[in-house]
């Protein structure tokens, strides 16, 4: 799965997302053959939009594609790589919208659902009797939104912990908060001035995953009440997670701490710092086992759930998860043939196979999930066993979703530097601004 900047998502969330004219008919309005008569529909030219960009990740979609297309040898299916939730619902406000989209993060569905950009789907799963059960019910909280399923889980990611099996040197990967604090000293390197040669783990939250999202289930934090507002300010969990991180980072120094993490190499390329060892333990997802396969490949390591709080070894095991969803956008020209492509392509076990053993994302049905076709070792299982664990969580979808986790990810920078002179007016003023945003949004 590819990391989508905030900075894009945020161009969309600054966006109105009404969608424009009418360029086609919706889901429902047509007679649609039903069952196993499915395959008599109308021939039908599809253009599906997703971002995926590289040889590869294109090469993956189309043999999934071409399942479909044996199945619905009547419809074609143009796909255009490379392409960003603004410009998808850019095009639906133009009355330009493809007939098929995908997005590789979650943080829009709220609006799109809301708005009607994306149609609703419950109806037609509906009607072709899909059970959304086979779908972990996480999947299926963040890819619907108040009431309405206007999208489908596509492939997931999970977040776990990374480890250096020879920085180890034997020890068991960590499964509280405490035991994680102890290691990450135990394993640092320093000189004698100090400097940092080897990080046991880093916990700013600006190193690379370290997000706000991917931290927060370590400790079971909430981000919103059940009526929408936020929980940040409330929930004890959140006040537990950053005492913790800033113990930890002034045990480093912050200072000494962001010189070695700004010396370090880009997440994306073959300097990872993980890669060279300079990292013993890190909090990454399930794509990092690809990676290091192409870029590290007599590295050793391992993989095991999120450490947890101390208090809550109920939640080992478990971890955040999000991942591509995938649609039919309001004025898609063929809505009925391209309702078929996002069943098959979301639902067909080999379809989902044949894109996980690819792409190396968590393919989401239970089915795709124990198929003995797909490629499994050790590392990767475990966040198979992660996503399907029942306490993994995702961020409840939000209108507000981009912004809600800018405030958090902002104060928490500012928390660990140090320039936060008390955290529980802090995290009130993070409460405050969220639902500042939530009045102006009609929340």
């Amino acid at each position: 799965m590819r990391f989508v900047p905030l900075a894009v998502a945020a161009a969309l969330a600054l966006t109105a997302c009404t969608a424009g004219k009418e360029a086609g008919p919706s889901l429902g309005a047509q007679p649609r053959p039903s069952g196993s008569a499915s395959p008599a529909l109308p021939a039908a030219a599809l253009e599906l939009w997703h971002g995926f960009s590289t040889d590869a990740e294109v090469k993956a979609f189309e043999d999934a594609i071409a399942g479909f297309n044996k199945k619905f040898p009547q419809i074609t299916v143009k796909a255009v790589k490379g392409v960003q939730d603004d410009q998808i619902t850019h095009a639906i406000r133009g009355g330009n919208a493809p007939d098929v989209a995908a997005s590789f993060t979650t943080d829009n569905v709220a609006q799109w659902c809301r708005s009607g950009s994306f149609q609703d789907l419950a109806p037609v799963i509906k009607q072709d009797g899909i059970d959304l059960s086979v779908l972990p019910a996480v999947a299926r909280s963040y890819s619907g939104f108040d009431g309405k399923q206007c999208t489908l889980p596509l492939l997931a990611d999970a977040y776990g912990l990374y480890y250096n099996k020879k920085l180890m040197k034997g020890e068991a990967p960590p499964k509280t908060l405490s035991e994680l604090t102890a290691l990450a000293k135990k394993l640092t390197v320093r000189d004698a001035d100090g400097t940092i040669k080897v990080a046991g783990f880093i916990p700013s939250v600006q190193y690379y995953e370290n997000s706000p999202s991917h931290l927060a289930p370590m400790v079971g934090a909430k981000w919103y009440n059940d009526d929408g507002t936020s929980a940040i300010g409330s929930d004890p969990a959140w006040k537990r997670l950053l005492t913790w991180q800033k113990e930890l980072v002034d045990w480093y120094g912050y200072a000494n701490m962001e010189k070695f993490r700004k010396s370090l190499g880009d997440e994306w390329s073959a300097k990872h710092p993980f890669y060279q060892g300079k990292v013993a333990m890190v909090l990454d997802g399930e794509w990092r086992n690809a990676m290091i396969a192409n870029e590290a490949k007599d590295l050793d390591y391992g993989t095991a759930p999120l450490p947890v709080a101390d208090d809550r070894p109920d939640l080992y095991g478990s971890g955040f998860t999000a991942g591509t969803v995938i649609g039919v956008p309001k004025g898609a020209k063929h809505p009925q043939q391209a309702w078929e492509l996002v069943k098959y392509l979301t639902t067909d076990t080999s379809s989902l196979v044949t894109l996980s053993n690819a792409l190396r994302n968590v393919p989401t049905t239970k089915a795709s999930m124990d198929s003995p076709d797909l490629a499994k070792d050790a590392n990767f299982t475990t966040f198979l066993e992660i996503f399907a664990h029942p306490k993994t969580v995702t961020i409840p979808p939000s209108v507000n979703s981009v912004f809600n986790q800018e405030a958090m990810s902002t104060f928490m920078t500012k928390w660990e530097k140090g320039s936060v002179p008390d955290l529980d007016a802090g995290l009130k003023g993070v409460d405050k601004q969220i639902n500042d945003k939530l009045k102006l949004s009609g929340g």
